[in-house]
């Protein structure tokens, strides 16, 4: 990862505006200047060396979900053995690109202890090798095999949530549509600054799309690298650009302040609340996209990781 010169007005908390400052100095090449391969390498260092440590849960458990193209990858994290416990289901961000189960871990450990939960992460298609929706379609597969079979694994999928960050975002809150329109009862749609149109120019997108982690170049080059056929439905990739948004799952919206994509988070929300949704918004003042992956610097993430446990055992009943 790496990040251009910081303008001034970025409201940054003094970490944030360390870590950045670390980032500047060890002059890493911004992601969309290399392969798509180095770029995950890339990614996948940066987020080591920023989450949290590893948490130590019950169970951690490999497995495969049949996919539209083959087995999907999946793991499994729960702070019990005992059987029963409700299960979200996680899709990791990076543009569609980049990230895997492992850039989610960390989070996901923490998710799942502090909510009593089961999380259950996938590694989905990445393009530009696989297109997109072909993610999306792995998603679509992994959501259906836990509602259908999760209690082959000991869960209770009566309490089923989706959840994502950044494009993991997009993908959940697409899965919360395709669930309702499906007939899939989810209990939340949990939401980490998800990606929701293409192409819309907020005043978050004007304020911080340069000088931050986030860029207007990074953006573009995810895009030019996932984008495929055109998906068979609109809200297959633009999800606030849905017909009809009455009846999905209830959300819970992690935004940063300091990201090109919270004023999408919020414009999601208030299309979501028109629609009769309860909605549960939190922003995290002088943070940046990917926050919730820099818990070694920025405390605002394992505050983060709590407030999102928090809405699952409401959700769930826990």
């Amino acid at each position: 990862m790496t990040a251009p010169q910081q303008p001034d007005e970025h409201p940054f908390t003094t970490a944030t505006r360390a870590l950045m400052d670390g980032i500047q100095r060890a002059g890493f090449p911004p992601l969309h200047q290399l392969p798509p391969e180095q770029a995950r390498l890339s990614y996948r260092l940066g987020v080591g060396s920023m989450s949290l440590p590893l948490r130590d849960l019950a169970r951690v458990e490999d497995f495969r979900i049949p996919g539209p193209a083959g087995d999907v990858p999946a793991r499994l994290w729960a702070d019990t053995t005992a059987p029963g416990q409700p299960v979200l289901l996680y899709l990791h961000g990076g543009g569609f690109v980049v990230g895997g189960i492992d850039t989610c871990e960390a989070m996901c450990r923490d998710i799942a202890h502090h909510s009593g939960a089961a999380v259950v992460a996938i590694d989905y298609r990445l393009a530009p090798e696989h297109k997109y929706p072909a993610g999306l379609h792995d998603g679509m597969a992994a959501l259906a095999w836990l509602h259908e079979h999760g209690g082959t694994l000991g869960l209770d999928t009566r309490r089923l949530a989706v959840g994502g960050d950044s494009a993991g975002g997009t993908l959940a809150s697409v899965l919360a549509l395709h669930a309702r329109n499906e007939g899939i009862p989810l209990a939340l749609q949990l939401l980490f600054y998800p990606s929701v149109q293409l192409g819309g120019v907020t005043e978050s997108f004007r304020r911080y799309s340069q000088g931050t982690l986030l860029t207007e170049a990074l953006m573009r080059w995810f895009e030019q690298q996932a984008r495929g056929e055109r998906p068979a439905q609109r809200w297959h990739r633009e999800p606030l650009h849905a017909d009809d948004h009455r009846g999905v799952a209830p959300a819970w919206i992690g935004l940063a302040q300091c990201d090109a994509l919270t004023d999408e988070g919020h414009q999601y929300a208030e299309r979501l609340r028109a629609a009769g949704v309860p909605v549960t918004v939190r922003e995290w003042p002088g943070v940046l996209h990917d926050f919730i992956n820099m818990g070694r610097f920025v405390p605002e993430a394992a505050q983060a990781h709590q407030a999102a446990a928090e809405a699952l055992r409401a959700a769930f009943g826990a």
